[in-house]
């Protein structure tokens, strides 16, 4: 690095990212919208302007990877021209196949890649090193130490992955046209308010908005500012300090804590998670509407949730929608499973022989396998349901690995898989299913959100061994009386107060939180800026002395 360093005059080592929370990221971004005022009329200068600022900002968090991201939008952008204008449906599903296999590959490569060799090296006792060839040859290119050799994977690899997928598969679904330009296609998949942490935009949703008019309302304005506000309380509030201040004491060293407290403390983490990436989209999402740009609703109040299902309906909607339309439903859906089906099954269950700290997992996969062969050989009718409960597995497993290489994400989205079926079932004999009132209501988002809550153990305790040892230590220390409960809540006050008017807000009806909005939409422009300005500087002055990084950025 230190050649491309002294040519360009950049400090690699000391790269500072553009953080939505931070004051750097606003100066950058009222001197982008000052430019964008005067060009926004002409839509390729436009589409030009915003990837060179999409890079950019790509860069100050990922350095030399803007250089892969470049590289991804050219050769996706003449992807989908070829996907377009093949004249045959072989040369058509070729160019799509390719396409995508291309995208899933480097992302495999780069995110998975030190995890598989590290594996195969554990399992079958060899040396195998990893490093990265692209690296090498940045090397042979620029000289020695212009790119380092080590094998990691770019912040938001797989967001702008999937991005690009629905990119080529709605062009060959003939649900949106190829963009006009690269530049144009460049906007589309750079465009920095969520190229990094999402919410995942689909082209067919996207593109056409390019080529609208520049336009926002007063009401689209409130709007933006209302998102804005309620992101910067998310993350700095909601998150980084009941996060800094009492979930990472205790979760970090359950031992000095009675059992009962792990479970606050894991409550308490259910609502960082969402505080944090409802947080960070939130505030995309308004960027992007005072640039003229609608991005997808990432998240629907989701510890209303009444079931795991309905859960994953309101929790990263966009991802959801993604792996519905891009892979559960062409796996067969609710209807049916075909060779795609069995094929990842069949990837799945060897992935699982690489996880060698969990055989107990790879047991229950196979007996699993072994009942439903039995049932489907034996019940006729019986075939109506096993491909859709293998595909729903399917897909809530990928979505495990989708966030990382980790015996303890496999173990995640397993765990929610399992939960899925066990659902489509029980409602059909439940005798509540129909029923949305009172205690009824209250059980099932009770029962809904604890059940989601113990699945991120997993997925807090990323080191393996750790979630079984936690669970131990609550079962052997749960130690709970009204002085320990009294003690555990003064020594924590703002933190437990915090919480408490955070889920309270979260449970609040929609309505009224959206007659919050139109009230504030109502107000002249001056009670607008007043009201954010108190509120920015209420809650920097509460917490000054904590920051975190998003947390869904290593992803």
């Amino acid at each position: 690095m230190e050649r491309i360093s002294q040519i360009f005059g950049l400090d690699l080592d000391n790269l500072s990212p553009l953080i939505f929370t931070k004051l750097d990221f606003w100066i950058f971004f009222v001197a982008l919208m000052v430019v964008f005022s005067f060009i926004h009329k002409k839509v390729w200068i436009r589409s030009l302007f915003i990837t060179i600022v999409s890079l950019f900002f790509y860069f100050k968090t990922s350095g030399l990877f803007v250089i892969l991201l470049g590289g991804s939008m050219f050769w996706n952008y003449y992807f989908g021209e070829w996907i377009h204008r093949a004249k045959s449906n072989r040369s058509r599903m070729f160019a799509l196949v390719s396409g995508i296999s291309l995208n899933i590959l480097l992302l495999i490569y780069f995110k998975y890649g030190f995890f598989f060799t590290e594996s195969f090296n554990e399992l079958f006792k060899t040396d195998f090193e990893i490093f990265n060839q692209f690296a090498l040859w940045g090397n042979q290119w620029f000289g020695e130490n212009s790119f380092d050799e080590k094998l990691f994977a770019a912040a938001g690899l797989s967001f702008i992955t999937f991005q690009s997928i629905t990119y080529l598969v709605d062009i060959n679904r003939k649900q949106v046209a190829p963009a006009k330009t690269v530049f144009d296609y460049a906007f589309y998949a750079t465009f920095f308010p969520h190229v990094i942490l999402g919410p995942i935009t689909r082209a067919k949703d996207f593109l056409p908005q390019i080529y609208k008019p520049y336009s926002l309302t007063k009401e689209d304005f409130s709007w933006s500012i209302v998102q804005i506000l309620k992101g910067f309380i998310k993350k700095l509030v909601l998150a980084d300090y009941i996060a800094v201040h009492f979930i990472d004491k205790v979760l970090d060293a359950p031992e000095g804590y009675p059992g009962f407290v792990g479970i606050v403390a894991m409550w308490g983490y259910s609502l960082y998670i969402y505080g944090d990436f409802s947080g960070y989209t939130d505030i995309a999402t308004g960027i992007a509407r005072l640039m003229g740009f609608k991005l997808e609703k990432n998240f629907d109040s989701p510890y209303k949730a009444r079931s795991v299902a309905d859960f994953w309906r309101r929790w990263h909607r966009s991802l959801g929608a993604f792996f519905r339309e891009y892979l559960y439903i062409p796996l067969g859906g609710n209807v049916t499973g075909g060779v795609g089906s069995y094929i990842l099954i069949t990837v799945i269950m060897l992935f699982l022989i690489f996880i060698t700290q969990w055989y107990e997992l790879l047991y229950i996969y196979l007996g699993l396998s072994v009942i439903y062969t039995i049932l489907l050989k034996t019940l006729p009718k019986f075939k109506n349901y096993v491909h859709r409960d293998l595909n729903l597995l399917i897909t809530m497993i990928i979505g495990g690995l989708w966030h990382g290489p980790s015996e303890n994400y496999v173990i995640w989205g397993a765990m929610n898989g399992v939960a899925l079926v066990i659902y489509k079932w029980w409602r059909k004999f439940s005798p509540y299913e129909a029923s949305d009132k009172g205690l009824s209501r209250f059980w099932k988002i009770f029962i809904t959100f604890n059940f989601i809550t113990f699945t991120r153990i997993w997925f807090r305790l990323e080191e393996d061994g750790k979630p079984m040892a936690f669970l131990e230590h609550m079962k052997n220390n749960f130690n709970f009386s009204m002085e320990t409960l009294s003690k555990m809540f003064f020594s924590f006050l703002p933190v437990m107060i915090i919480m408490i008017l955070g889920f309270i807000v979260h449970w609040l009806p929609q309505s009224w939180k959206e007659q919050g909005e139109r009230l504030y939409a109502r107000q002249h422009a001056l009670v607008q800026m007043l009201i954010a300005i108190v509120v920015i500087v209420l809650v920097y002055q509460a917490v000054s002395d904590v920051s975190k990084p998003f947390v869904y950025l290593q992803y």
